[in-house]
């Protein structure tokens, strides 16, 4: 059989391109975006990755529904957050029942480990999760109304080593993405006791700068003054230099906690930025929060968690000490990109099964089955009938090994082995294929 060199595949045009965008009757729902093949390998990295790196910390899979109660996120996240307020995707079902599309999976996790007593099978209870999130807001760059999250939760025990231990799988999962000096900001905002005198003396300063805050912030001074300190608006952020900050008014559990934290992340030569203006925006944290960001990205927290000892209690369990973190997926691959981080993917060389004529064909199915079902990834285009199409493909797939059979090589029991990057090809017998082609692909 006479093989033609390969030629690479022609691009579309932007104007073939434009046409033929207009040629259906639906697009995708305002900040509902396609995960699409182009951008396999960027998800797979993180899959990949965040599967590792949650194993060797020793964190076990959950799964939560999509869909929960909507009380699930008004006790727990807060009524008065931006969340709850502004953002959730709320209905009733056709019974009745008000319901919501989850817009962060903390609350889920506990509410799942209160209705199946997980307790029972560790404490601390150490598990990971990833998944959509839904939450309706002003869709921009890395910022959707559909993302989605990887999270890791560690829930049944109080102790400081267990909110450093969720800071270095974070910084773990990021390291691993390739990401070489990820800068992680901390801070702790008190409890119970210390925090109401804080947020006194913070309605205190920001009684009489009011009218210089924005819209939202507001509104929050009465509902959830903290909230203040987490405002973007330059106003509010040129505001806020001057504001108390509640490492003054910490009481001792918190102040020796915090102590704590800081040392361990020091003893573990973990770099990091105290901020104490640092807070996060839902109603369930308590004492150490943190995020972290890239180089590429310095505005937008690629990570950030810290420890909610009263979600339990706002769910109606028992007090349940925990801590966790939430990483964005779309906000980690922008700055993969913008930071020109190729994906660290472990990919198996491939094959590509070329059959030449209709007997070829039929008798192809056979052949790649028995190559798939020996562990090696087999690829294919039997739609396209020349030799030469069927090349470019290889080409395209950057197969290793190409497998050519046509009438010839079926009615002879044979087939060419043909190595894509040399050009150097060969003749085997089929019965032999399976071990013929593990041997080059050593």
């Amino acid at each position: 059989m006479n093989i033609p060199k390969s030629k690479t595949v022609k691009q579309e045009s932007k104007k073939t391109v434009k046409k033929r965008k207009k040629n259906h009757l639906f697009q995708s729902v305002r900040g509902m975006a396609d995960i699409l093949p182009k951008n396999q390998s960027w998800w797979k990295a993180i899959f990949d990755v965040g599967w590792t790196v949650s194993e060797l910390h020793d964190f076990r899979f959950i799964e939560t529904p999509i869909v929960e109660q909507a009380g699930l996120f008004e006790a727990g996240v807060g009524a008065a957050t931006d969340i709850v307020e502004k953002e959730m995707y709320v209905f009733k079902t056709k019974g009745g029942e008000k319901v919501a599309l989850r817009p962060e999976g903390t609350a889920p996790v506990m509410r799942s480990y209160l209705e199946h007593h997980l307790g029972y099978f560790a404490s601390p209870l150490k598990v990971f999760y990833y998944g959509p999130m839904f939450r309706y807001e002003r869709p921009q760059k890395s910022r959707y109304r559909e993302h989605h999250q990887w999270g890791f939760e560690i829930i049944g025990d109080s102790d400081a080593v267990y909110d450093v231990q969720i800071i270095l799988v974070v910084l773990s999962f990021l390291k691993a993405l390739k990401f070489k000096e990820p800068t992680l900001k901390i801070n702790t905002i008190g409890c119970r006791i210390c925090r109401p005198t804080y947020r006194d003396k913070l309605k205190e300063y920001y009684r009489y700068r009011k009218a210089k805050l924005c819209r939202d912030c507001v509104r929050r001074y009465d509902q959830n003054i903290l909230r203040l300190l987490d405002c973007k608006q330059p106003e509010c952020q040129k505001l806020r230099e001057n504001a108390p900050i509640i490492l003054d008014y910490l009481c001792s559990s918190c102040n020796n906690h915090f102590r704590s934290v800081l040392e361990l992340v020091e003893d573990n030569n973990i770099a990091y930025v105290p901020d104490p203006y640092l807070v996060r925006g839902l109603d369930y944290y308590n004492k150490t929060v943190f995020e972290v960001f890239s180089s590429s990205l310095p505005e937008a927290a690629l990570a950030g968690g810290g420890r909610y000892d009263y979600l339990s209690e706002l769910l109606g369990g028992r007090p349940m000490p925990a801590v966790g973190s939430s990483s964005g997926l779309e906000r980690i691959i922008e700055a993969m990109q913008a930071e020109d981080l190729t994906p660290p993917l472990k990919s198996k060389p491939k094959v590509f099964f070329i059959a030449i004529g209709d007997e070829a064909k039929k008798a192809s199915l056979k052949f790649i089955n028995e190559l798939r079902s020996n562990g090696i990834q087999t690829l294919e285009s039997l739609g396209k009938k020349s030799l030469g199409n069927q090349l470019k493909m290889a080409d395209k797939f950057k197969a290793r090994l190409a497998i050519i059979v046509g009438q010839r090589e079926v009615f002879e029991g044979s087939a060419i082995v043909r190595d894509m990057k040399s050009g150097v090809q060969e003749n085997i017998i089929l019965e032999k294929l399976v071990e013929e082609t593990k041997k080059r692909l050593k």
